[in-house]
């Protein structure tokens, strides 16, 4: 008979003679699954399609066209007295109606269009006026004054005096439409007036794509628009009368480089306020005559 030491180191040999798997009964010895491939495989995100277009699609708006710029050509060219200070310009019967400005300077002017000779000169009633545009209308001159709310009226045949009107604010440039006066005053406005009263009867602001053109200076009424310089600018504007809106913009600045040229080879500088005014339609060919403040030229052009 063993004693119970003898039996502990036997059960302790047997136990130690056991392999490694029976050791530890009832575990597996397979590594434990993994978590990441026991979760289910993730869904594709749906391919989004753009719906087809339909009948009722808007499509895009078109671009917007700039206003037309337009390159008049010349087809004639005029002495213009240098000292002028043009500020209106009109063709009559064949005679070239021009007002010219400062004060001590101005006057009212008949005078050949093709040489540029004054053949007849009228200062205004007081050589504290600083005289504007004008036009004709009825066989009666008008001129216009800047500062002093003054518009004299005279007989286009001899330039004698029939009286004068008043109004307010400034004077810039005047023409017609066969009927009334249309006046600028500088701002971005133009006014019809009653030729008998000087009574304003109808206003039509000046836009070009919504937004309001000022320095409207000498005006001309010409197959159903208005045109005017723009002061201190190389460039004319083409107006409808009934909507105001700018038509086509008309570039002189080839014409205003050759006048400088030309005053320049007579020994002068044109001044920066020597700029683009004068507008006369020569209605029997279609043209326009262009001149500027103390310009030695006048230029005949036609528009495209």
């Amino acid at each position: 008979m063993l004693s119970g030491m003898t039996r502990r180191a036997l059960l302790l040999g047997l136990l130690l003679s056991l392999p490694a798997q029976a050791a530890t009964p009832g575990l597996s010895t397979s590594p434990p699954p993994s978590i990441k491939a026991s979760l289910p495989a993730p869904t594709p995100a749906p391919t989004m399609t753009p719906p087809a277009p339909t009948s009722s699609s808007k499509a895009a708006p078109a671009a917007v066209p700039g206003t037309p710029i337009l390159t008049p050509r010349v087809v004639g060219r005029f002495p213009h007295d240098p000292a002028a200070f043009t500020e209106g310009l009109e063709l009559v019967g064949g005679v070239l109606f021009e007002s010219t400005g400062l004060v001590g300077e101005s006057s009212i002017r008949r005078t050949n269009p093709q040489t540029g000779e004054v053949t007849q000169r009228r200062a205004p009633p007081s050589n504290k006026i600083f005289s504007e545009g004008l036009t004709v209308l009825n066989d009666v001159v008008y001129q216009l004054t800047w500062q002093d709310g003054l518009v004299y009226l005279y007989d286009a045949q001899n330039l004698r005096s029939l009286g004068q009107l008043r109004y307010r604010g400034e004077g810039w440039g005047l023409t017609n439409d066969g009927k009334s006066l249309i006046m600028s005053d500088g701002s971005d406005t133009l006014m019809w007036r009653d030729p008998d009263t000087f009574a304003v009867t109808r206003r039509v602001r000046v836009v070009d794509r919504g937004a309001g053109i000022t320095n409207l200076n000498e005006l001309e009424y010409a197959g159903g628009s208005v045109y005017a310089n723009i002061w201190l600018s190389n460039k004319v504007a083409r107006i409808d009368p009934q909507s105001g809106k700018v038509t086509a913009w008309i570039d002189v600045t080839n014409l205003a480089r050759e006048a400088q040229a030309a005053a320049a080879r007579a020994g002068r500088q044109l001044g920066f306020d020597d700029v683009p005014n004068g507008i006369a339609f020569n209605a029997a060919r279609g043209t326009l005559l262009l001149t500027g403040k103390r310009w030695p030229l006048t230029f005949e052009v036609k528009l495209p």
